[in-house]
Parts: C-alpha cells; sequence; structure tokens
C-alpha cells in the first residue's frame, strides 16, 4: 500500500479556506463555517489538514495552528478514514509533536489527546511509548510537553488507559515511572507526576493499588512542595483516596486531617478549595461519621473562615451598586427548564422540605428543580446546588458545613456557637456576613431543632440586618431568612406571628423593592419561600402582600421579572380562593395583562408568565371570568401554531426541532382555566378555532413526552371541571391514552405515563356506574394497569397512580375488575398505604372495598396488607369507613375460627388497632 500524499488542488483549496478564517467579518465566518463543514465529508480531510500543521514549513506557525486545531475538532473522522489516509495523520501528529515551534507542539500536544482517545491506546501502542520514552528525554522541554499530553489522556479517558496490549499492561510500568517522577527537579513535572497518579484512585486501579502504600508515602512526601499545584494535586489525590480507599487513610487520619486543615487555609485558593473538598467528601459518607466526629472543633471554625468574601470574589461581584435602574444584560439570564404539571400523591412520609419550584441561592443563581421520580432520579439536593456555577473556597465550605449540620446537628453547633457569635456581632461587614451564610447553611433537618432555642434572638438580628448598607449582607440575610422560614411560618401563636412571622413578611417584602437588583431577587426568592411555608396564614395579609409585589413590575428589569413571576404564582398556589377577592383581583390582574399585551406570542417571557397565570386561574377560580376569554383564546393559538411548526419539522428534518415549552405552558394554562372556571369555559371552547379538543387530541400523540404530560393533565382536568365538553371526544383520546400506559417507561417518559395513569381515573369516575360506553375500555385499562403496579422498576409514583385508577375502575366497573383482583390485591395495598388520607384515596379505597365485595375470595391472600392499608387511614369518610367496617365484620362472622388465627398471625399493632376501631 502506498503512502498517502496531498493533491496539490485540494490541499491548495483547504489552505485558501483556513486562510480566509482569520477574517473578522461575521458574514464570512459564517460561509467559512459552511465550507469547513463541508470538507468533513471527504475521506482525506484529516490528512490534508495533518500535512499543513506537519509539512507545510513555509506558513505561519498561526496557520498550521489552525490546521492542527480543525484536526483535533474532527478526530472522530480517522474512524472512517482509508488505512493510508489513517496512517500518515498518526505519524504527521507524531512528527508536528517534536517541532521547533511551541505553537506547533502545543497543537499537536492536544492532537495526540484526541487521538489517543477516539483511536484508544490499545490501537496507537506506539504514540504511548514514545509519550512515556520522551518522559526519560535529556530536554526538559520535551520531558515536560509529553507528561502534559499524557496527564490530559489519563484525566479524559484513565479507563481506555487501563488495558492490556499485546500480553502486557502499559500501567505495569507508566505507575512506578509516576511515582519515580513525582521527585523530579522540575515543579511541572511533580505536578504532573501527581495528577496522573490521583486519576486512576476512582477506577479501583490495580496497577496503581499494587503500589498504594509507595503512593501514599509519595503524597505525604509532596504535602510540603514548594509549588502550589504540587500542594493542589496531593489535596486532590487525599479526596478521591478518601472516596475510594478510606481504610487506607484511617491510621494516618490524624496526620492527614492535620495537614488537610493547614492546606484548608492556604494562601493559594486553589490548593484551599481542594483541601476543602475533602471536608465535603468525609462529611457526605455516613460510614466514616466517627472518624470525622472528633475532629469537628478543629474542622468547623476553619469552615467558617473559608466562608468570608475574599478580594477577588468582591472585585467580581461588584456587589455595592444601587443598579435597579440599569437594564440586565441577556448573557445575564440563564436559560430556564420548564416541566410540565404532573401528578403525584402526597405520602405520609413525604419531604416537607421537598422544593418543586426553582429558587434563587445563596447569591442570586437559580437553584436546581427536581422532579420526584424515585429510582429515576440521581439528584441530590444538597446546598452545593444552591451555589452559583463558579465553584470556590467559600462556596465549599459553605456546602460541607450544609452536611455536617445534617450528619452531627447540635454537636456542630456546640462547636459553632462561639465562633458564630463573634462573626455575627462583628464591626467588620465581610465578617458578619460569612456569619449569616453559614447560619442559613446549618438551617438543615436535624440542626434546625438545635438552633431553634437561639431563633428567638436570631431572627429578629436578621430582620434587623436587612437594614444594612452593603448589599452583599442585605441578599445573603434573605436567602438565610428563606431557610429559617419554615419555623417562623409555624402558627404557634399570636405572639410568635406579631414578633417573628409579620417582621420577616414585611422585611423581606422590603428587599422585594430594594435598590439593588441581587438584594431584589434574593429577596422575591426568599419571599416565595416563605409563601410556600405560611400556606393560608398569608392570606390575611394579601393586600400590602400584592401592592408591594405590584410595585415591582414596575421596578424589575428583565431576569429579576422571572424570579417575580414565580413568586406571584407561588403566593396564589399557597393561598387558594382567598385571592378571589375582588380588591385583590383588581390589584393583581391589571400588572399581569399589561406584560401580557407586551409580549409576542414567541417571546421566550411568555412561558414564565403563562406559568404564573396557571396558578393565578385556579385560585381566583369564577373571579378570572373576565380575563379569561383572551386568555383562553392566546392559549389555542400557541397550541395550533406549535402544532404546526412541529408538522413541518416532520416534513422537512433539515429544519431545527421547535422546543415544546409554549406548548406545555399552554396547555397548562388551559388547565388552570378548567380548575378555576370548569362549564363556565364551555363558550370559549365551543367557539374556538380550531377547535381547542381537537388539538388536545393532537398534542396526546406529540413526540415530545413533556407536551404529552401536559396534555393528559388537561384530560384529567376536564374529566373534573367539564366533563360534558370532554365526552364527544373520548374515544380518540382513549385511543391514545391507553398506549401511553407503559409498566417501565424511559426516564423522560415516566411524567407523561403519570399524568396518563391518573387521568384515567378521573375519566372513569365522571362516566360512573356500569357505563356502556366505558366499559369498552375497561379490559384494555386493567391490561395495562395491573402490569405497571407490578413491576418492580416502575416509580413509585406510577406504581401509587395506576393503584388509584384501578381502584376507581373498580368502584365504577366491579364485575369486570373483580376477578382480577388476586394478581394485583397485595401491590395494590403496598403501593396505597403510605398515601395520606384525601378524596383521591378514599374513592380509590372505595373501590377496592367494591371489588373485595365483588370477589371476596380474591383478598384472601392479601389479607395481611388489606388489614395493614385499613389501620394506616387518619380519618376515613364516613362511607369508606362503614365500608371497612362491614367488610371486616362479614369476614369475622363468616369463619370466626379462621379469622382468630388469621388475626393471631398478625402484628400487635394492626391487631390492636383492628379491634379498637372495627371491633374485629
Amino acid at each position: 500500500m502506498s503512502p498517502w500524499t496531498p493533491q496539490p488542488q485540494g490541499l491548495e483549496e483547504i489552505l485558501r479556506t483556513i486562510h480566509e478564517s482569520t477574517d473578522m467579518n461575521i458574514t464570512v465566518q459564517r460561509s467559512i463555517t459552511q465550507k469547513l463543514n463541508s470538507f468533513t465529508r471527504i475521506p482525506e480531510y484529516i490528512a490534508y489538514l495533518a500535512y499543513i500543521l506537519s509539512a507545510m514549513t513555509d506558513q505561519e506557525d498561526r496557520i498550521r495552528t489552525i490546521a492542527g486545531y480543525l484536526l483535533k475538532n474532527n478526530s472522530r473522522l480517522i474512524l472512517q478514514a482509508p488505512a493510508e489516509v489513517a496512517d500518515y495523520v498518526k505519524a504527521a501528529v507524531l512528527k508536528a509533536f517534536n517541532d521547533s515551534s511551541i505553537m506547533i507542539r502545543n497543537a499537536a500536544s492536544q492532537d495526540i489527546v484526541a487521538f489517543l482517545g477516539v483511536l484508544e491506546p490499545r490501537n496507537w501502542p506506539e504514540c504511548l511509548q514514545q509519550l512515556v520514552n520522551a518522559l526519560d528525554a535529556s530536554d526538559l522541554d520535551k520531558q515536560e510537553a509529553a507528561f502534559n499530553a499524557l496527564e490530559k489522556a489519563c484525566e479524559d479517558y484513565p479507563r481506555k488507559m487501563d488495558v492490556e496490549i499485546n500480553g502486557t499492561r502499559p500501567l505495569d510500568y507508566m505507575i512506578p515511572k509516576f511515582l519515580m517522577l513525582s521527585e523530579h527537579n522540575s515543579a511541572k513535572m511533580r505536578s504532573h507526576a501527581v495528577a496522573c497518579l490521583s486519576h486512576f484512585i476512582p477506577l479501583n486501579c490495580q496497577s496503581l493499588f499494587i503500589h498504594i502504600d509507595n503512593f501514599i508515602a509519595c503524597l505525604f512526601k509532596r504535602a510540603s512542595d514548594d509549588d502550589p499545584s504540587v500542594r493542589r494535586h496531593v489535596c486532590q489525590a487525599l479526596v478521591l483516596l478518601l472516596a475510594a480507599r478510606p481504610e487506607k487513610l484511617m491510621p494516618e487520619m490524624n496526620n492527614v486531617a492535620e495537614y488537610m486543615l493547614y492546606s484548608t487555609k492556604d494562601k493559594n485558593e486553589n490548593v484551599a478549595l481542594e483541601a476543602c473538598e475533602f471536608w465535603l467528601t468525609f462529611a457526605e459518607d455516613a460510614d466514616l461519621a466517627p472518624y470525622l466526629h472528633p475532629l469537628l472543633g478543629k474542622v468547623a471554625p476553619v469552615l467558617l473562615d473559608c466562608m468570608v468574601y475574599g478580594e477577588d470574589d468582591l472585585l467580581w461581584l461588584e456587589g455595592d451598586a444601587e443598579d435597579a435602574a440599569v437594564p440586565d444584560k441577556e448573557s445575564d439570564i440563564k436559560p430556564r427548564h420548564y416541566g410540565g404539571k404532573a401528578h403525584g400523591l402526597e405520602r405520609e412520609s413525604a419531604d416537607p422540605d421537598q422544593q418543586q419550584k426553582p429558587r434563587i441561592g445563596a447569591y442570586g443563581e437559580e437553584t436546581i428543580d427536581t422532579d420526584d421520580e424515585d429510582d429515576y432520579d440521581d439528584y441530590d439536593d444538597d446546598f452545593a446546588e444552591e451555589m452559583s456555577t463558579e465553584w470556590n473556597l467559600r462556596k465549599c465550605a459553605a456546602a460541607a458545613l450544609d452536611v455536617l449540620a445534617v450528619r452531627f446537628s447540635g454537636d456542630l453547633l456546640n462547636v459553632l456557637l462561639g465562633p458564630l457569635k463573634e462573626k455575627l456581632w462583628s464591626e467588620d461587614w465581610l465578617q458578619r456576613e460569612s456569619g449569616i451564610l453559614a447560619l442559613g447553611a446549618m438551617a438543615e433537618v436535624g440542626c434546625i431543632e438545635a438552633i431553634e432555642p437561639h431563633l428567638p434572638t436570631l431572627i429578629p438580628y436578621l430582620i434587623q440586618t436587612l437594614n444594612e448598607p452593603k448589599p452583599l449582607v442585605r441578599s445573603i440575610t434573605c436567602w438565610t431568612l428563606g431557610r429559617y422560614a419554615s419555623w417562623c411560618t409555624q402558627p404557634i401563636s399570636e405572639e410568635h406571628k406579631r414578633n417573628f412571622f409579620i417582621p420577616t413578611m414585611e422585611g423581606l417584602l422590603r428587599m422585594v423593592l430594594d435598590n439593588n437588583k441581587r438584594v431584589q431577587e434574593a429577596g422575591c426568592s426568599a419571599f416565595a419561600t416563605l409563601e410556600e411555608d405560611a400556606g393560608p396564614e398569608l392570606a390575611p395579609y394579601l393586600e400590602p402582600v400584592l401592592r408591594n409585589l405590584v410595585f415591582a413590575f414596575e421596578k424589575y428589569q428583565h431576569k429579576n421579572m422571572l424570579i417575580l413571576y414565580d413568586a406571584v404564582g407561588t403566593l396564589a398556589d399557597a393561598v387558594g380562593r382567598a385571592l378571589a377577592n375582588p380588591t385583590y383581583v383588581e390589584i393583581l390582574m391589571p400588572p399581569l395583562t399589561n406584560r401580557w399585551a407586551k409580549l409576542k406570542d414567541n417571546d421566550e417571557d411568555l412561558i414564565p408568565l403563562l406559568e404564573c397565570l396557571a396558578s393565578v386561574t385556579i385560585a381566583m377560580g369564577q373571579a378570572f371570568l373576565n380575563y379569561a376569554g383572551p386568555v383562553f383564546e392566546r392559549c389555542n393559538n400557541i397550541i395550533h401554531q406549535s402544532l404546526l411548526a412541529y408538522q413541518a419539522f416532520q416534513q422537512n428534518p433539515d429544519l431545527d426541532e421547535p422546543g415544546g415549552s409554549f406548548l406545555v405552558v399552554a396547555l397548562d394554562l388551559l388547565s388552570g382555566l378548567t380548575q378555576g372556571l370548569g362549564m363556565a369555559l364551555e363558550p370559549f371552547i365551543t367557539n374556538s378555532t380550531p377547535n381547542m379538543l381537537s388539538l388536545l387530541t393532537f398534542c396526546l400523540k406529540h413526540p415530545q413526552a413533556p407536551v404529552r404530560q401536559s396534555a393528559y393533565a388537561l384530560v384529567g382536568d376536564m374529566a373534573m371541571g367539564c366533563f360534558v365538553l370532554l365526552r364527544p371526544h373520548m374515544p380518540g383520546i382513549m385511543q391514545e391514552l391507553i398506549l401511553q400506559l407503559d409498566p417501565e417507561p424511559k426516564f423522560e417518559f415516566i411524567s407523561a405515563s403519570n399524568n396518563a395513569a391518573w387521568s384515567v381515573g378521573e375519566v372513569a369516575l365522571r362516566y360512573g356506574r356500569d357505563d356502556a360506553e366505558f366499559q369498552q375500555w375497561v379490559n384494555p385499562l386493567i391490561m395495562r394497569l395491573i402490569p405497571i403496579l407490578l413491576h418492580p422498576k416502575a416509580p413509585r409514583s406510577l406504581h401509587e397512580n395506576a393503584a388509584v385508577s384501578i381502584g376507581r375502575i373498580g368502584l365504577m366497573h366491579p364485575v369486570l375488575v373483580a376477578p382480577r383482583l388476586p394478581e394485583f390485591a397485595q401491590a395494590w395495598c403496598q403501593a396505597l398505604y403510605e398515601i395520606r388520607d384525601n378524596d383521591e384515596k378514599d374513592s380509590a379505597f372505595r373501590g377496592l372495598c367494591t371489588l373485595v365485595q365483588t370477589n371476596p375470595a380474591g383478598i384472601a391472600k392479601s389479607l395481611l396488607w388489606f388489614c395493614n392499608s385499613i389501620v394506616r387511614w387518619n380519618q376515613p369518610s364516613p362511607e369508606l369507613n362503614n365500608m371497612f367496617s362491614t367488610l371486616l365484620q362479614g369476614f369475622k362472622s363468616h369463619d370466626e375460627p379462621g379469622w382468630a388465627a388469621q388475626m393471631a398471625s398478625f402484628p400487635p399493632v394492626i391487631r390492636d388497632r383492628l379491634a379498637a376501631r372495627y371491633g374485629v
């Protein structure tokens, strides 16, 4: 096979395009990008780039370097390239790595890392060999360049490095070499050596762990290295070891802890940050708590000191400006994710602090929103997520303190009380600010009980601090008050309300209208948290609250307006029908309709406004009727236009796929209108063009799961609020609905399946008992709902909704469902026994009781679970309670000796409650 050589014409065209790419004109840049993209279809393209990089020494270094970067960006093309092209590229890149120009060497180094990752070391062993050999070069530059490339490879794809090639494992000789080079005269070489070694710790790499004692000795030796980069990598390695092989560090923990405490105070922030990660990792591992507990007295005060703003932070934050009138840069506004309405049931063991809405963290950045999808959800809702994207020492220390608060609660407070008081009452505002941040970080379940006795002093202190001249102090105080909102809003007594709830509410409302945008943001977000925690307790104060929020509509710039919508929506959710008072409607609706009128149908800002209005319409109910016409019409139009756009994309896939957010929020707002207005929507639905219910049927089969999710929520809400209007369209709807019920949906389809499962039950109830039209769907539905209920991997929320719908279908069509009772009775009871008492649960259980009445033998094998789910009720409705009593008495009288034997086998708590409540 002859080696590859360039064709002059092709070479000239690619070279000319690279020269043209240096033109800064945007139009030129766009056409150059298109041209470069078209070159990727040429099989030899990467060989031309490699030739320009390595062989065209007559060209400027800059042009050759651009070719090198293009080569890196197109590295995957080598997998499809002809053999002679691939061979040429590999040889040329290794040649360029030895070029006399540092620019060319750097570009070639990046190419080597990219190609070694794409090809994998097993398919390019000569490259790995050349890099390892260069570590012994006499030229320090060559040594460092090779080690730099190796470090990037070890960081980017360590698993690909940990392989056997031709009967040997390269790491078996690389690891000892790295250990040896950790003593090199050059700090860069020492830094690369420790970094490379540390990248293999999380893999449990055998080639490293047979040298583990030497490695730990090497880390201790390098711990006092003069070079901060080396010390940073030592700290990083110790953090990784603590996570992967803590037993190796525990015998030396006193020394390691002393070193890490010392390093957490290092003047170099990068070293201090890596060392601080050690405490966060340590605190997160519950098994290591006994080793960490004795260190609390030393660790916690050091973390507290790390939370003071540094000079660099203050320069970056520019925190003192009264900037309320300064328009936001669009680049400051992060894209927000809008999830559709998800229907779930509240569990008795539900986390009271579970947050469903986006909120603002300690620095005015959005916290992550999460769906509670049990096993599917790997979201770790810790304090770290409430910090800005720019992770630094202060935030890491606060996150570590947060985890320590959960782990050690009162013991942590005992250690910190003295230092914390010093900071809170310090003359230096920076010290006070860090103390307030620490106080917020410690507001965790567990620790709050220890802090509670101090809150009658601390809350007034925080409210007073809202008057501080420094905006950074006011903003962190808002955040911390938000963290303690659940305590402030408890309806304990009139005195508690007067001393804590009202002053906190008034203080945060003042901050909502602050002249500093960061304070507005923190104040508005903390107020939204207060609204959630206060709920109906806010109703008496609605007028002043609304007047403040409405004033903010005039004052806020773009970014904070999005948070204000959230606060208004949350207020509506919190106070419910109290918002229907005509006075409140007159205060709130004009600014909302004013904003509404200014926004075009394709303006992204319409999305949060529609989301906010969905909550407002539900809360106002019939009081919203005067505003409903234009809102309904616009939602219908948005849905229609969005469906047309998606249809156009399906017919021409070269177009960009339209996002579903507008569709989702328009459907959710229609759900809100339905819940608020019910049958009063009839004229709007009847006169809609295209007909709203026809559009809804299209949404049910939309390829994007969030759209289907909101569409099924609307079906369920319409079943409850205006079933007469929905019924003529049910045959088409049911066809889609049955298909949506999947026992093991993909992660992104869970909420759509959930809402479909829930809406089935709502529809079944509205059709009524033994309805002839619904009967045709009973078997197809039950055949899909039972597998969902029995599937061990289906999310818990899906189990629950499936169980409720089976119960409701059984209530309406017991004769058709009862024969299947033995299949699902136990799983049904297990799915719902922890759910809080509510109307949905009541109707589902009445359905189960009806099925048991119809087929008593069907419950025989699941009697323990049935009885357990009965005694878990706190206050069943009179009708349901009567059904329980009748069934239990019936079981007992049917076979008294058999019943007595069954009862003897039950746990005492179930036996005692059945006897006390039902006399059995």
